[in-house]
């Protein structure tokens, strides 16, 4: 699984005209999931998310996490992050995985997220053309993937 973490003030995610996921404070995740991705990758990769530190404790230093803080999460599923943009211009997809083990992969993912935030995470929706709003804290972007643990 590989992900973009982004520390937000406010982020939203709108699917034809309607938004169906917004926060206030918090992190956007970004997420693509390959073929090889397992449970312990979602497990670990949810646990990593949840106690990251980037958040500001009172002397201004990043000592916090988003459930310390009492922030909320929105991810919103992403397949162009597993592109190879190795040979020519128009990138290959190769490495992401089809709907029919990504999704059920995803929903394992939320609803993980949810139980180690130990509240309600706010998402997108699989497949659609969406539409993501967020005000970048920081600016704080973060990427992991499940597959460079080291």
């Amino acid at each position: 699984m590989r992900t973009v973490i982004q520390r937000v003030q406010e982020a939203s995610v709108t699917v034809d005209g309607n938004v169906i996921g917004q926060i206030s404070q918090g992190l956007l995740v970004l997420v693509g999931i390959e073929e090889i991705d397992t449970q312990q990758d979602i497990d670990w990769l949810s646990g990593k998310i949840v106690n990251l530190r980037i958040f500001e404790d009172e002397e201004g230093v990043m000592n916090k996490s988003v459930k310390d803080i009492g922030g909320e999460i929105l991810v919103v599923s992403q397949f162009t992050l597993h592109a190879s943009t190795k040979k020519g211009n128009r990138p290959s997809y190769i490495r992401a995985a089809k709907p029919d083990f990504a999704i059920p992969m995803y929903e394992q993912f939320v609803k993980k997220v949810e139980e180690d935030l130990g509240k309600q995470v706010q998402t997108g929706m699989f497949g659609a053309d969406m539409k993501v709003r967020l005000l970048n804290d920081g600016p704080v972007t973060i990427s992991i993937d499940t597959q460079n643990k080291e």
